[in-house]
């Protein structure tokens, strides 16, 4: 024996990842995983040159063709790839891919390889090794796999993976896994714990005292524990919990959020069942104004927002949005609204959210039923959460983003309509419809080029930039779209014309927006130019005026990077045309950056130009 084969054969070999896993579960407090889960154990240097990530696809179609006969000679293919925790989002999108050979070592290729992916999870001992496991099972996992899958998806280098292939074996245990690793605020812990362990009464009491707000529950956390709690049912052993009804509703409009993107409420296979309950239920919350806010909110999902595109039985989605019609129509809920909103502005969030419910309430239900070719409704939603304004766009009853782009909302009103982005001149224009949550940059956009050919209007050459892997169900070339030319100017004038979902503050803020780009010479005089021009996020009753100021700007020939300003203008009380025109006086008059607080650019440059850095930057 060499000395080569002498040292291999008195050094242990490594202990498989799921045993590791297991006997970290064993001694974790109670057995239930802690916040985030857990690291991978370091892995051994291969020495191999690291393979690139483009070249993963190709490549291990090439190591997996014909498919190996067992984990170990899989692990001889594996080695000299270089492959580490960077390559999985491609290994585990090239698994997804791979097409089967039409042969197999043993028996059906289906068969040949869910055997070597429970080889692979059971035994494998190397991170690559077990993410083609853990991949392989996604496609021909079966229930049997969920507790294998359950316990390697607590290290957080494979919950992605394992959690897609626990979507389609079980949905509880998927959520829970990804709660465990994903969510982040630490006061969902006990409740995460809860939802581990599947305690239902444990659950129910958690969720009871669960913070509704949107810190704590962004769209795909609120999905989650509404799977992981097995919601519908829930309702169904506590039907007259109005507390548990509450957080049921909360967490169905937050997962409807289109200020996070519309993929979680998509996702959630059981967003109808649990819509039927909360509905059906709904009389049972007290009249209080979060309350009617949380109502208004699903039934603005359901007229015109992702929920449209759920999986609906005939007529069930129209019978659901009439019932909250009439719930909040009732003389209760009418009058808690009213008594809070004129109580004035300040009554802090209740009376924002109060005005909110009394503009919003009369527009929705007040729409036709009937759908048209084409619709376009200004949604603005509910302010305390910080919900956007969006112009949603629907043909023939359908909503268009959310089924094209469910990255983010729609873009606002001042983008689409104010600036007549919409209208169908002679020339073919492109128009961005939407933008991702997070940027363009980061997650991508939608576009489409409309033109005008005779009497009809068309939508056409559909771009999606950037954008990560469609989720089922969206079109990867979206068709074109063709409109009656005639009725589509007049939808396009209807809606630009449509004022009833604006508020004081917005209206001045589009008032003062449309000032400035008709006389570009008011901040023009001041080396300056309009940016930004909308309400306060944290105060959506303030008008935000933002610019940008630089010597030699209005010229074209800045002397180095601007300063952004920021103005803000509170509502006084007078309307919003009067407010509108002495801003736009005050800037005629008075340079703006003697009023405007600096709030952006850098601290070198607004020393040069004498102004004041703010500390909080």
């Amino acid at each position: 024996m060499s000395a080569h084969e002498e040292r291999d054969a008195l050094t242990p070999a490594p202990a498989a990842l799921y045993d590791q896993v297991r006997r970290l579960l064993h001694t974790a407090h109670g057995g239930t995983p802690p916040r985030r889960g857990f690291p991978l154990p370091p892995q051994p240097a291969s020495g191999a040159e690291p393979l690139p990530h483009e070249d993963v696809p190709r490549v291990l179609a090439e190591v997996l063709t014909p498919l190996p006969r067992g984990a170990a000679e899989l692990g001889r293919r594996l080695a000299p790839l270089g492959l580490d925790h960077s390559h999985l989002p491609r290994l585990r999108a090239a698994v997804a891919a791979l097409p089967l050979p039409e042969e197999a070592p043993e028996g059906r290729p289906e068969q040949a390889a869910a055997a070597l992916a429970r080889e692979l999870v059971r035994t494998g001992t190397t991170e690559s090794a077990v993410a083609v496991g853990i991949a392989l099972l996604g496609r021909f996992g079966e229930p049997g796999d969920v507790r294998y899958l359950t316990a390697l998806g607590l290290y957080r280098e494979f919950t992605d993976g394992a959690v897609r292939a626990l979507d389609r074996l079980d949905r509880r245990r998927a959520a829970a896994v990804w709660l465990v690793v994903r969510a982040r605020p630490a006061e969902l812990t006990p409740l995460v714990h809860a939802l581990w362990t599947g305690d239902p009464d444990a659950v129910r009491e958690e969720l009871g005292v669960l913070s509704p707000g949107p810190r704590f529950l962004p769209a795909e956390v609120a999905r989650r524990i509404a799977e992981a709690a097995s919601l519908p049912d829930l309702l169904d052993r506590h039907p007259d919990d109005p507390v548990l009804l509450s957080r049921a509703a909360r967490l169905l409009v937050r997962g409807g959020s289109s200020r996070d993107g519309d993929t979680a409420l998509l996702a959630f296979r059981d967003a109808p069942a649990l819509y039927e309950r909360v509905v059906a239920r709904a009389g049972l919350l007290p009249p209080t104004t979060e309350h009617h806010a949380t109502l208004l909110s699903l039934a603005l999902d359901l007229s015109s927002g992702a929920a449209v595109l759920l999986d609906w039985a005939p007529g069930r989605r129209t019978a659901l949005l009439e019932a909250l019609g009439r719930v909040l129509a009732e003389p209760r809920w009418a009058d808690a609204a009213v008594a809070v909103s004129e109580s004035g502005p300040a009554n802090g969030e209740q009376g924002l959210r109060a005005r909110w419910i009394r503009r919003t309430g009369r527009r929705l239900f007040a729409l036709a039923a009937a759908p048209r070719a084409l619709r376009i409704e200004v949604v603005a939603g509910d302010p305390v959460d910080r919900e956007p304004v969006e112009t949603r766009i629907l043909v023939d009853g359908r909503p268009l983003v959310p089924a094209l782009f469910p990255w983010g909302p729609a873009e606002e009103p001042e983008a689409l309509l104010d600036s007549r982005a919409l209208r169908a001149g002679e020339e073919p224009h492109e128009v961005r419809l939407a933008e991702a949550y997070c940027t363009e940059g980061c997650c991508g956009a939608l576009y489409v080029t409309v033109r005008r050919d005779g009497d009809a209007v068309v939508w056409e050459n559909w771009r999606r930039p950037c954008t990560p892997p469609l989720p089922p169900g969206v079109p990867a070339e979206p068709a074109a779209l063709r409109f009656d030319a005639a009725a589509y100017d007049a939808e396009i004038a209807r809606a630009e014309a449509d004022t009833v979902w604006s508020w004081p503050a917005r209206t001045t803020g589009r008032l003062i927006r449309a000032g400035l780009v008709a006389r570009p010479d008011l901040l023009g005089r001041w080396d300056a130019r309009p940016g930004w021009i909308s309400t306060g996020f944290d105060d959506p009753d303030t008008t935000v005026v933002t610019f940008d100021h630089a010597p030699g700007l209005a010229a074209g020939t800045p002397d180095g990077i601007p300063l952004q300003f920021r103005w803000i203008i509170p509502d006084d009380g007078t309307p919003p045309d009067t407010r509108a025109a002495a801003a736009l006086c005050r800037l005629a008059a008075e340079n703006p950056t003697t009023y405007a607080d600096v709030c952006g650019g850098n601290r070198a440059r607004a020393e040069q130009l004498g102004f004041t850095w703010p500390e909080e930057l």
